[in-house]
């Protein structure tokens, strides 16, 4: 048995699930940000964080495969998206591509706005932006999910081939 395949396996079930949580809770910051006009601010404020969580706990599971599975990660100035790419990629005898082309084009948007967040004031963000990109939010989550739950069994798969060949 391949014990770090399993294991990143679990741990990528166990993060959507954490990142799920994180869906729901920038969806409800954004309604609670139409409901009480009074705290608008710091609820938009507060679903920009979600979004920021969001691919940053992403981020963090795709530097794990980039690692463990194929024993690379980007390096220099634009490692945010060249790790994008190389998880669309198809590595032969290693892996399938981690997400499919879909998931990274609607990821490059939240990618883009990590580096917003990071690098701005919170009471400079613009309201419609965030609106939109929580939005859109749920959907993408879906394409993750789906595309990082085909490469958990994938890897479930990998981590027995061993001793079944034996």
């Amino acid at each position: 048995m391949i014990a770090r395949y399993r294991l990143l396996a679990e741990r990528l079930r166990v993060e959507l699930h954490s990142l799920g949580e994180v869906v729901l809770h920038a969806s409800e910051a954004l309604s609670r940000a139409s409901r009480q006009p009074d705290d608008h601010d710091f609820f938009i404020a507060a679903a920009a964080f979600d979004l920021h969580s969001f691919y940053s706990g992403l981020e963090r599971l795709l530097e794990l495969i980039a690692t463990d599975v194929d024993n690379t990660r980007p390096g220099g100035a634009s490692w945010h998206r060249e790790l994008l790419t190389q998880m669309s990629l198809v590595l032969s005898e290693v892996r399938p591509a981690a997400l499919s082309a879909e998931t990274v084009a609607a990821l490059a948007e939240y990618l883009d706005f990590r580096h917003v967040v990071r690098h701005m004031y919170t009471f400079n963000l613009r309201p419609d932006r965030v609106t939109e990109l929580v939005s859109g939010l749920p959907a993408t989550f879906e394409l993750v999910r789906r595309d990082l739950l085909i490469l958990a069994d994938f890897l479930d798969g990998l981590s027995t081939a061993d001793t079944e060949s034996a």
